[in-house]
């Protein structure tokens, strides 16, 4: 999404002019806009039928559910679109200033719908205390990512002409030094997750539905390179740095066997519930945003494997190779008890694991439809991926559900939205949690995918 809808190039010409003149048209690469649409999808799908499905929710600590693939695709996907969009900006200082306007349209964008002002689509109020603003989300972490990859990207390319005829093994070395920061991100990372001392820390409870709201609790850990949910590196700089008030109030970990008898439902806590349990965590945290940059710098070399090798069969033997390797690492570590999979800390086998599940299925997308041609299949996936901050915004953050629930008749819970809810998916199906999947499948991603086809008809995009 930083890139959530940015246009890129594939054949575009290196002397391009400078100046005031218009920069070119570039020709699309559809198997990524499909991408971009199926994880936009994915987004919407998981976060509002996870609660009835958990299994396609956050993996409440470790491990690795459908819900833990968005945001590492989102990152890739935005690695990978960068060296297609910069190939038509030649001019450094050009370059540099759009990827600065275009990061902080994504970290405004980012406050305004994650940052607690919206409170879309059920509450139909808005506004947020100062006090209480949480300054992370999914929109800033792109953002930063975005930032980082982009810039490495802008004053690295100079070296990109002394290999004309980059081969399978020398495109590694023509870009030495995008591997030269993920390994300086990948050791400041894990030193600091397993090398940091995290003493016992306190907080309040604020929660006028618990027993304990005003009571203040303590956290009892003095340790180094725990990875458990109370006693993390990632969680305690968190603390520190932002501060227990501006972090995320509801944590996937509070559905864990440890908190709640309903896990992996979230529900009322068990009276043995440890204190941590109550606390808030930031899943998009200051450390593991940090360590969220290398799936961007590994989407970003698949980009570069796409604008410098000319054919279908060598890039489909880069990707695949490299899918398969990266898929292998992760699984070896978490298996092996050595780092385990997880999103909320976003761990080097999280980073692995989630990258080459990103390259296969991008290399699947890609044969499917720019070699066999199958595109009309993914039609709604494309139409997504092509507006997909749209999309994100009205249907993923709730923003067009809030505006249809703020015309209710009656009662605030008789609106068309839960109308159609509950007499047309719901009552039909004699069940809830398939009603509401098919409810979130049918009207909003197919919903969405339409309207998206439709203003795609007209040429109407929402970029950043």
């Amino acid at each position: 999404m930083a890139e959530i809808k940015g246009e890129h190039g594939l054949n575009v010409s290196e002397e391009l002019p400078v100046s005031d003149k218009k920069l070119p048209k570039s020709k699309r690469v559809a198997s990524l806009d499909i991408f971009r649409g199926l994880t936009v999808a994915l987004m919407i799908l998981v976060d509002d039928a996870g609660g009835q499905w958990p299994m396609i929710g956050h993996a409440p600590w470790n491990g690795c559910n459908l819900a833990d693939f968005v945001m590492p695709f989102f990152l890739f996907i935005v690695g990978m679109a960068i060296p297609l969009a910069l190939k038509r900006i030649p001019n450094r200082l050009l370059a540099v200033k759009k990827v600065l306007v275009r990061t902080l349209k994504l970290l405004f964008w980012g406050l305004l719908l994650q940052g607690g002002f919206s409170h879309a689509p059920d509450n139909l109020t808005y506004g947020v205390d100062m006090k209480y603003i949480r300054w992370c989300g999914i929109l800033q972490r792109i953002a930063l990512a975005y930032l980082v990859v982009a810039l490495v990207e802008i004053f690295s390319r100079s070296a990109q002409a002394s290999d004309p005829e980059p081969t399978q093994l020398s495109i590694f070395k023509l870009y030495y030094w995008h591997w030269l920061v993920l390994a300086c991100i990948l050791a400041v990372y894990l030193a600091l997750l397993y090398g940091m001392y995290v003493p016992d820390w306190q907080f309040t409870v604020h929660n006028p539905d618990s027993i304990y709201n005003g009571t203040t609790l303590t956290v009892t850990c003095g340790v180094r390179g725990k990875l458990d949910p109370p006693c993390n590196v990632v969680g305690y700089i968190d603390r520190e740095v932002l501060g227990m008030n501006h972090m995320y109030k509801r944590p996937a970990w509070r559905r864990s066997e440890a908190c709640t008898e309903k896990s992996p439902y979230e529900g009322p806590f068990k009276r043995s519930a440890p204190s941590w349990c109550y606390s808030p965590f930031e899943p998009e945290g200051i450390l593991s945003s940090i360590s969220a940059i290398l799936s961007a710098i590994i989407g970003l070399h698949f980009g570069h494997v796409l604008v410098h090798l000319q054919d279908h069969s060598s890039r489909l033997k880069h990707w695949l190779l490299l899918g398969l390797a990266l898929l292998a690492s992760g699984l070896i570590l978490h298996f092996t008890h050595a780092i385990p999979l997880n999103k909320q800390l976003y761990t080097l086998s999280y980073v692995c694991v989630t990258s080459g599940a990103a390259a296969l299925v991008f290399s699947a997308f890609y044969i499917m439809v720019d070699i066999w041609g199958l595109t009309f299949l993914f039609l709604p996936l494309k139409w997504i991926g092509m507006n997909a901050m749209l999309v994100y915004v009205m249907a993923a953050e709730g923003i067009f559900a809030g505006f249809i629930n703020g015309w209710y008749y009656d009662d605030p819970h008789n609106t068309l939205t839960y109308w159609i809810q509950k007499h047309v998916f719901i009552n039909v199906w004699h069940s809830k949690r398939v009603g509401i999947l098919l409810y979130v499948i049918f009207a909003e991603i197919l919903f969405w995918a339409i309207v998206a086809g439709i203003l795609h008809r007209f040429g109407i995009y929402w970029k950043l």
